[in-house]
């Protein structure tokens, strides 16, 4: 059947502006790093990118390395493009990175020109498209002078191969740096994504006052804490679990006692709120509005419906935050 969005799919979901730039994302962005591979159902992946549509979710997140293998959910996301949503290219931001390992050799990784300009130029291939909205650097290269990495990310925004450009997993310091340069380069830095979740509270120490006070977005990647904020473990791993097979992304032994006595009582403070734990904890990553949109990460339909609902309670008294605090300390 031809897909036809939902009327009022703009109803339904929140946007933010992101920074001091003229774009707004929706408050839940829909992340491909699993279950859209080579490796995966085709067609649950494709009703999982139409359920986000009709529910307002404009933002698709990939990388080139996204799979398995690498590519893969470059490629899916493609064939879900083609099939569904060339009419809706201009409703959607469709962002891609590059900064991990994707190809044998001197050239497949971290943040030179030569790589950053041919990952791009691949992932467009992949997708089968003329330009994505947002490119980041995905990763800090040790090596290669960042004037280079942001002078590449400046030169693709002026080939029309992206719109924005970001960067991902910066420190504070080098998020300040990588932004004045790109400034300077008259390409200003659009968004960051750190992790950022109730239990990875990292970007708290200096990296949200920085963007704020650079004017520059932010998104946060694995706002469950890898699923760990959810009822899935409540009771205990589950065969079908992430953490129950073998998952670079999470392992058993971060499912301590400790752990789940902590997300037992979070889970009681979530059903008092009116909603389900997963819900809280995305309201909780959005709240006073320093995040410009939670990045969630989805295996079936019913996950991404419950996640477009924790707009409607993105409010926390002092008391709640205090006794989410007092949990997890």
């Amino acid at each position: 059947m031809v897909y036809v969005a939902d009327d009022k799919r703009y109803e339904m979901m929140t946007y933010r502006r992101c920074g001091k730039s003229g774009l707004k994302l929706p408050a839940i962005s829909l992340g491909l790093w699993h279950n859209f591979g080579g490796i995966d159902k085709y067609e649950n992946g494709r009703a999982m990118v139409r359920r986000a549509f009709d529910l307002g979710i404009t933002h698709f997140d990939l990388a080139n390395n996204y799979g398995p293998p690498a590519g893969s959910a470059e490629e899916t996301f493609g064939r879900i493009l083609r099939d569904d949503f060339m009419p809706y290219r201009d409703e959607m931001i469709i962002s891609t990175k590059a900064g991990y390992y994707m190809w044998p050799g001197p050239y497949g990784e971290w943040g030179s020109k030569k790589y950053l300009v041919s990952s791009l130029d691949q992932s467009l291939t992949r997708m089968g498209l003329d330009y994505v909205d947002i490119y980041y650097h995905h990763r800090p290269d040790p090596d290669t002078p960042l004037e280079e990495t942001m002078a590449a990310l400046d030169l693709l925004v002026r080939q029309g191969k992206a719109l924005y450009v970001g960067i991902s997993n910066y420190s504070p310091e080098m998020a300040l740096e990588a932004s004045r340069i790109l400034k300077s380069l008259g390409t200003p830095c659009l968004i960051h994504q750190p992790q950022y979740s109730m239990m990875a509270r990292q970007p708290e120490q200096g990296l949200l006052q920085i963007l704020e006070e650079e004017g520059i977005g932010s998104i946060a990647f694995s706002p469950l804490n890898k699923g760990i904020l959810t009822d899935r473990y409540l009771n205990g791993i589950t065969p079908d679990s992430r953490a129950a097979g073998p998952s670079v992304f999470l392992n058993q032994g971060e499912i301590t006692e400790e752990v789940i006595a902590k997300v037992s009582r979070l889970n009681d403070m979530a059903a008092k709120r009116g909603q389900k734990l997963s819900q809280m904890a995305l309201a909780w990553t959005l709240r006073g509005g320093k995040v410009t949109s939670a990045l969630i990460g989805v295996s079936k339909v019913s996950q991404i419906e419950d996640a477009a609902a924790a707009i409607n309670n993105l409010s926390f008294t002092d008391e709640e935050l205090a006794q989410i605090d007092r949990i997890l300390a």
